[in-house]
């Protein structure tokens, strides 16, 4: 197993890149808040979201800034209210710009009934921007994606 991967599993906070972790809450703060024209600026122009493993409606591929923000509006919309909320703690770092992230997601909708979903994220980073954001279901599935087993506890 790679010694990068090991070191972030063991020290998170010391092992990844503080700026990639910052980008990864402001993404999902502005997400939150449904800001698509400030949210959309932290995508790389030719970025790709992949929530083709997503079981919900809109499990697809959406390439650059205007399907990603359109994506998010579509998403968004569908519900009262939508907060997402990444367990960076848990964060590894698996390339030198890429983390996986697992995230929860806390839904409301229009008819008041609530639900939460997890999932995990690899994030991949290109010049200070989310160059590409995949959805896994879990985070051993997003380890596996990059070729990284899980570290037995």
């Amino acid at each position: 197993m790679n010694a990068h991967v090991l070191a972030a599993e063991r020290d998170t906070a010391r092992a990844m890149s503080q700026e990639n972790v910052e980008i990864v809450r402001r993404l999902l703060e502005l997400f939150d808040r449904a800001d698509y024209e400030t949210g959309i600026e932290t995508w790389a122009p030719d970025a790709i979201l992949d929530w083709s493993a997503s079981h919900g409606p809109f499990a697809g591929v959406y390439r650059g800034r205007a399907e990603i923000r359109a994506f998010r509006q579509q998403f968004t919309g569908t519900f009262d209210e939508v907060r997402l909320e990444p367990e960076l703690e848990g964060a590894v770092e698996v390339e030198s710009d890429a983390l996986v992230v697992e995230t929860v997601g806390y839904f409301r909708g229009r008819d008041g009934i609530e639900v939460q979903a997890r999932s995990a994220w690899l994030i991949r980073f290109r010049d200070h921007k989310v160059a590409e954001l995949t959805l896994y279901q879990t985070k051993q599935e997003a380890l596996e994606a990059v070729g990284v087993a899980r570290i037995q506890r």
